[in-house]
């Protein structure tokens, strides 16, 4: 099989797909003998479903999970047990707090109002292009850090230097997890002793998390230390130290750096993917606009309150995603033999890929119309937004697992994209228009950017 899979490596996630619609949603990968590459490939929502939820307990992250993603240390998404469930309970509730909504929104529409709209509207009276997939990771990326280190680092701003040492770590280091996950460990390990290739940007990377992190945790402890009383903020940063006392400060940056990445690169993505379905489908951006244009709304930025009100956005946000999940697969190891529903036999050896992408493409779960970008399809008949079971629509993951940011990330996306879409006209740069490939990484990207030209709207 490696001959298909070498010649296929530039769309591999297609590939993956037109296999598994060929193969009834599961199959098995055998590479060279030499290679460890044998994998079970599964996107049947029997199986994601016995995996992530009903067998959840014999399906840990593992320690193979652990190396490929060491550069997030003991963070929520690289832990087990213990660890896993002291994330949960301290982070989870934290977000679920009435006043982390509140500075969600208050961050969102400053960082708008401040930083994207002058953005805009610079190159649109400039009238040259500009790449939104860079302005959607500036944003992102701000915002999160704003929210959860009550620290902007100001990279969204009409004349940028260069990359901020922490975005371009991102980048850096998810496209060499990428290919932790595809070449054998021995390769990558070999890699990372010589300092070549990914390996060496990925080192490079985790320093540059450390450089950016630790200042602002040991500026917040000798602040609290100092006070010596209880301390007046409950932000995302002071209440973690406070409850995570005792706890290194290597605990506190792999914390951090867990949700920043998680936070700010996969709603980068998702607003990404988005809009290009908009440009080519311009009839779902006037539905859009002419609900927009509903609310009367006079003000630049568009709160919360307002865009809970924008069913056919929503609508069109998950059908979005269901054809470009930002996390497009997922991987797991069983810790015991264990016999899938398709009747497949997996052992501790086994490496098992989900892939949520082909989830999203198969005619067998959303019908013929499979690859139409169709808002309607998650709106009932009663106008309310229609609930599919996470194991098939498997975009923030399924069971115990599932991502605890999703309404963060739902409230970010409508609001930069209600606001953009009442006050700026886009339009694909024609010569980028055909493409539509993403990037060698864990997190879907497009090749090239999303460059589009803006037109104020009057």
């Amino acid at each position: 099989m490696l001959p298909a899979l070498l010649q296929n490596a530039g769309r591999i996630h297609d590939y993956a797909t037109e296999v598994l619609r060929q193969s009834g949603g599961t199959f098995e990968v055998k590479g060279p003998w030499f290679a460890n590459m044998d994998m079970l490939i599964t996107c049947d929502p029997a199986n994601v479903n016995h995996i992530l939820c009903r067998n959840f307990q014999n399906y840990p992250k593992g320690s193979r999970f652990r190396k490929i993603f060491y550069v997030l240390g003991d963070g929520m998404i690289n832990v087990d047990s213990e660890l896993w469930e002291l994330h949960r309970k301290t982070t989870t509730p934290l977000m679920n707090q009435a006043n982390f909504r509140n500075s969600l929104e208050r961050n969102v529409s400053q960082k708008i109002e401040n930083g994207l709209c002058p953005v805009l509207d610079h190159y649109a009276q400039q009238g040259t292009h500009i790449d939104l997939q860079e302005i959607f990771h500036r944003i992102s990326f701000d915002i999160t850090c704003q929210q959860f280190m009550d620290k902007d680092p100001g990279t969204l701003c009409v004349d940028p230097t260069d990359d901020h040492p922490f975005l371009k770590a991102i980048r850096d280091a998810v496209n060499a997890i990428l290919y932790r996950h595809i070449l054998p460990e021995w390769c990558w390990k070999l890699q990372k002793y010589y300092g070549i290739d990914r390996e060496k940007k990925l080192t490079q990377a985790d320093r540059n998390f450390d450089n950016f992190i630790y200042p602002i945790l040991e500026e917040r402890m000798d602040r609290l230390n100092k006070t010596q009383q209880q301390p007046h903020d409950s932000g995302m940063l002071t209440s973690h130290i406070e409850i995570h006392r005792g706890k290194s400060m290597q605990f506190l940056r792999d914390t951090f750096v867990t949700l920043i990445i998680a936070g700010g690169d996969t709603t980068a993505s998702a607003l990404t993917w988005f809009f290009l379905l908009l440009a080519q489908n311009p009839h779902v951006e006037a539905k859009i606009l002419h609900d927009i244009l509903q609310l009367k709304q006079d003000k630049k930025v568009f709160k919360v309150e307002e865009c809970q009100k924008l069913t056919y956005l929503h609508a069109a946000f998950c059908e979005s995603l269901r054809l470009f999940p930002p996390v497009p697969l997922n991987h797991k190891t069983p810790m015991e033999t264990d016999i899938l529903p398709s009747g497949h036999v997996v052992t501790p050896n086994t490496k098992i890929i989900m892939p949520f992408y082909s989830m999203g493409r198969m005619n067998t779960l959303w019908g013929e119309d499979y690859m139409e970008f169709k808002p309607e399809r998650w709106i009932s008949l009663e106008g309310e937004i229609k609930r599919q079971p996470s194991y098939k629509y498997s975009v923030f993951n399924a069971g115990p697992r599932t991502c605890i940011g999703r309404d963060m990330a739902f409230t970010m996306i409508k609001m930069i994209a209600a606001t953009i879409i009442c006050h700026y006209q886009f339009q694909l740069v024609e010569s980028h228009h055909p493409e539509i490939l993403s990037t060698d990484s864990i997190i879907l990207e497009k090749t090239n950017g999303l460059k589009v030209k803006l037109i104020k709207r009057k």
